[in-house]
């Protein structure tokens, strides 16, 4: 029987069993370090092919705040800043990470979660025509994330947009994609991953929320990557000595199809998720067609959580009643569903 389940993110969970057996099967195998191994070299080919993307430089990370202030910190100036949607995760859930490196990220509102064209248009004209402009912090990148914050994501529409706005600025586009596999296997997606990659000058596909241990793998798709990456990816303590950690874990995601399947299971199950809230009439802060959601909830509603089902609070509303976040993962089984969906009550 279950006893207490977890919803509070998409890293409650170790890694996919797959992953497991390949780290004990190659355990004793010897292998360099830094990436130069040949599960690396695997596991980057395997990745070029799946993003259509042959010249792509393929690099392996410890982890997402390290990922992207590395990327962030490697592709500015000192007197730039990164441009951001105001609940971006570098502005709001990294502490300080990218501020700490010497870089100012520069916040713009958001829409549900995302940076609107035209609001970014808008700002970078109001700065360019400024007089003043140069006493400010320079906008030297934008960065997105695929999904958003709140689960949400762009269209190919608005990412062909986006990425006409920061060529007619010269502006890389970076895409923080530690949940890509849940965006891309959302059936409002209407982008594949070879096009999204056409459409950034940098991505990062997500490990250590999709099914890995740890670890984010950066891609420059067209073989873009700054003088000395590898260099300032180790400058940031990014870099593993054991590598081969990281390639193993991509080198298996990437094997038959592994990374969306398991994707796909978060989004099924965050399906069934919030159909259960909805035939109780359970309102939502934001449709999020991703593996997060946003139930807003009463404490009567929670009681019967209580010791059994654990979730996030993101906020309190004036009435209130409670923001909160349910997330799925590529773990989360039909029966974790179905004992939330007993544990609420009859309808």
């Amino acid at each position: 029987m279950i006893k207490t389940v977890s919803f509070t993110c998409d890293y409650n969970e170790g890694a996919h069993p797959s992953i497991l057996r390949r780290l004990a099967e190659t355990n004793l195998d010897q292998e360099p370090g830094y990436g130069d191994d040949s599960f690396c070299r695997s596991a980057s080919k395997k990745i070029r092919a799946a993003a259509g993307c042959p010249d792509a430089d393929v690099f392996f990370l410890s982890g997402g705040t390290q990922t992207n202030a590395t990327v962030i910190d490697s592709l500015l100036r000192g007197y730039e800043g990164v441009i951001a949607a105001d609940t971006g995760h570098i502005a709001v859930h990294e502490s300080g990470a990218v501020e700490a490196g010497g870089h100012k990220v520069i916040t713009l509102p958001g829409n549900n979660g995302k940076l609107d064209a035209v609001v970014l248009d808008n700002y970078l004209k109001d700065f360019f025509a400024d007089d003043a402009r140069d006493h400010m912090v320079q906008p030297g990148m934008v960065y997105i994330s695929f999904p958003t914050e709140y689960g949400t994501i762009y269209s190919k529409e608005e990412l062909n947009v986006l990425k006409a706005v920061c060529g007619q600025y010269n502006l890389p586009l970076f895409i923080d994609g530690a949940r890509l596999g849940y965006g891309l296997a959302s059936p409002e997606c209407d982008i594949s991953l070879p096009e999204l990659a056409t459409l950034c000058d940098v991505f990062y596909i997500g490990g250590t929320k999709v099914g890995a241990l740890c670890g984010e793998a950066v891609v420059f798709p067209r073989g873009n990557a700054p003088a000395h990456f590898f260099t300032t990816v180790k400058r940031h303590g990014a870099l593993l000595a054991k590598g081969r950690l990281l390639g193993i874990q991509f080198d298996t995601l990437f094997s038959d199809g592994l990374y969306m399947d398991i994707a796909r299971n978060a989004i099924e199950r965050a399906g069934e998720l919030k159909r259960i809230f909805v035939k109780r009439g359970i309102p939502f802060l934001i449709d999020s067609p991703t593996n997060q959601q946003f139930p807003i909830m009463t404490e009567k509603d929670l009681a019967p959580l209580k010791g059994k089902v654990l979730y996030e609070v993101w906020g309190r509303l004036k009435d209130g009643r409670l923001v909160t976040r349910f997330a799925t993962s590529w773990a989360t089984t039909a029966a974790q569903i179905e004992y939330l969906d007993s544990l609420l009550g009859p309808i």
